[in-house]
């Protein structure tokens, strides 16, 4: 047992992609994975009218955090209300641990889930039986940013963003990008780095 249980934590720390402080020698941060042992970056797939495709198995990439702006606290009306489930493209998570900088061909999906439902208080919290709180409830919509600055070339920073619907599952196969003004505009004012609001990520902010 005592076998298994080591090799379980060595597969959570490696899916993390970021080793804890009191972590072992061997289970290294993607900051000092070098050049020649990262993961390539996995390109968006676009079909001929422009639209992409939707990412398959985007849950299993590097999972970086989850912002949440409930109704509860914004007046009953939130522009974003629910979860907002990042993960980063593997390569493309590899690339900025190690430089800093996003990566041609970068993805990144936000999945939106519903705040739980179960008797919620007047600010939209639950209690559980970890306590009183906000938990995940639903799924309710996918999004992708992508960063190709060829084939967005007229977009800010080269990056377009998707919505692969705002409903429960199934999503749409693909999807079109938004209009600049709908995504980019806020991003390049707001995003830290690259547009990409990495001030909300400690697991990206670690790389520093």
């Amino acid at each position: 047992m005592k076998h298994v249980a080591v090799l379980a934590a060595g597969v959570v720390a490696a899916a993390c992609a970021y080793a804890k402080p009191n972590a072992p020698v061997e289970a290294q941060s993607a900051q000092s994975t070098p050049a020649a042992a990262r993961t390539a970056v996995a390109r968006a797939q676009f079909a001929s009218d422009g639209k992409v495709a939707r990412p398959t198995n985007w849950r299993r990439w590097v999972f970086v955090g989850t912002p949440l702006t409930p109704n509860g606290l914004n007046n009953g009306s939130a522009p974003f209300p629910e979860f907002h489930n990042v993960y980063v493209e593997p390569g493309a998570f590899d690339a900025y641990m190690a430089t800093g900088k996003w990566p041609e061909g970068t993805q990144i999906a936000k999945e939106l889930v519903l705040v739980r439902q179960n008797n919620n208080e007047n600010i939209g919290a639950t209690s559980e039986v970890s306590g009183r709180g906000y938990f995940q409830g639903e799924f309710q919509g996918l999004e992708l940013a992508v960063k190709d600055t060829s084939r967005f070339a007229t977009e800010p920073g080269g990056w377009a963003y998707f919505s692969f619907g705002h409903q429960p599952q199934p999503y749409a196969a693909s999807a079109g990008a938004f209009p600049t003004e709908a995504c980019n505009s806020c991003h390049e004012t707001n995003a830290e780095t690259d547009f990409v609001f990495t001030q909300f990520y400690p697991v990206l902010r670690d790389r520093k």
